[in-house]
């Protein structure tokens, strides 16, 4: 078994990595690591974990299994999804779209985590709700790991009911944000001072410095990783503002 993940703030590595210790697992590897594509051919079980936007899936994410579709054919696919709120069908997204590479997807599970969207008031919480929003996904991963052991794993985001909830709740009325990647990132050049760190971190090298100033293209994909990570709270892309930078290490170990 390997797991393979798409994380922005750190939510959905940190499910995923619970999720592989009760089968005494090796660390999960991003779809940013080229090595990923290397350990889906030579495993026959995958764990594939992404966060969600909208009711849907990273266009990342999206493009990775396009790009990469024919290595998946004849695999058993688990799907993790990590939410700040609601998916309906978060699992069921990639899952469509796997199948058509001749995947064969074994269980869905859906976990609530602390919302990262950094500049948006909205769903915000203390430090202790927080703390117990990952508690409770520690608890629902391991029942669903009992259960997978069992022959009987999770379904979450899989059926048709799931399927309208995501497209009725959520996604048909904004399947616009995340049908391409976004050039809407800003940076606020009066508090930036040029570290880099977000170009660093950007897993689609959407960033760069010029005049000791970072500056934004046009292929963002909304995984807050640069939000959170600046340290002089320069970057914005929803608001205008940060509100709170949401990191998952702000909520386990304390």
């Amino acid at each position: 078994m390997v797991g393979v993940y798409f994380s922005g703030t750190g939510n959905t590595k940190y499910c995923v990595e619970k999720f592989l210790s009760y089968f005494n697992e090796s660390q999960p590897i991003s779809i940013e690591n080229p090595d990923a594509v290397e350990a889906i051919k030579k495993s026959k079980n995958i764990i594939l974990g992404y966060p969600i936007q909208y009711s849907n899936i990273p266009k990342i994410v999206r493009d990775f299994i396009h790009q990469n579709g024919t290595i998946f054919k004849g695999k058993k696919v688990f799907i993790i999804s990590t939410m700040g709120l609601f998916s309906g069908d978060g699992a069921g997204c990639s899952a469509r779209l796997l199948k058509k590479y001749g995947v064969t997807i074994v269980g869905g599970l859906h976990l609530k985590m602390p919302d990262c969207i950094g500049d948006v008031k909205a769903l915000k919480k203390s430090l202790e709700a927080n703390q117990q929003l990952v508690k409770n996904a520690e608890d629902k991963i391991k029942n669903a790991v009992d259960l997978l052991k069992r022959g009987k794993p999770t379904q979450e985001g899989l059926n048709v009911f799931y399927h309208i909830a995501g497209l009725f709740g959520q996604r048909l009325w904004f399947y616009g944000k995340t049908k391409n990647y976004t050039s809407k990132l800003k940076i606020d050049h009066k508090r930036c001072i040029g570290c880099g760190i977000c170009v660093s971190l950007c897993p689609m090298s959407n960033l760069s410095i010029s005049n000791q100033k970072a500056i934004p293209s046009n292929k963002c994909t909304m995984c807050y990783r640069c939000i959170s990570n600046c340290p002089q709270k320069a970057i914005t892309l929803l608001g205008k503002k940060i509100i709170e930078q949401s990191l998952i290490e702000n909520y386990v170990g304390k």
